[in-house]
């Protein structure tokens, strides 16, 4: 859980989106939770189409609930259907605990689609 009280510095979720002609870095900062969790999956998926190379970096997510969880797994069907690469990059402790914990660490780490390298 994040030590910063609402609306402190850190606590709001962002998007920054970097694209290039071989992929999309989305650089998500803040806490992705239930608040949030439809508006990034609306935002990301938006993208989808454009790349064929999706990179969300979440060095910057402070914390992550189960809908943020959610946003992020929903995120990864619609990229595979549509044939996107999704690759999750620069996770904090936290947030690699939470995907382990959920043996989802292993489907992207094993898929080829985790790393610690930006685009």
């Amino acid at each position: 859980m994040s030590t910063n009280p609402p609306g402190a510095p850190g606590s709001r979720f962002k998007l920054r989106i970097q694209a290039t002609p071989a992929s999309t870095l989305v650089i998500c900062s803040g806490k992705m939770t239930s608040e949030v969790a439809a508006e990034f999956k609306k935002e990301v998926r938006e993208l989808i189409p454009q790349t064929k190379r999706l990179v969300l970096d979440l060095n910057d997510v402070v914390f992550m609930d189960s809908s943020g969880l959610g946003a992020i797994i929903a995120t990864y069907v619609t990229a595979k259907n549509a044939r996107c690469e999704l690759q999750l990059i620069n996770l904090s402790k936290k947030i690699r605990d939470l995907l382990g914990m959920t043996n989802l660490l292993s489907v992207f780490e094993s898929a080829g689609h985790f790393g610690t390298r930006p685009i």
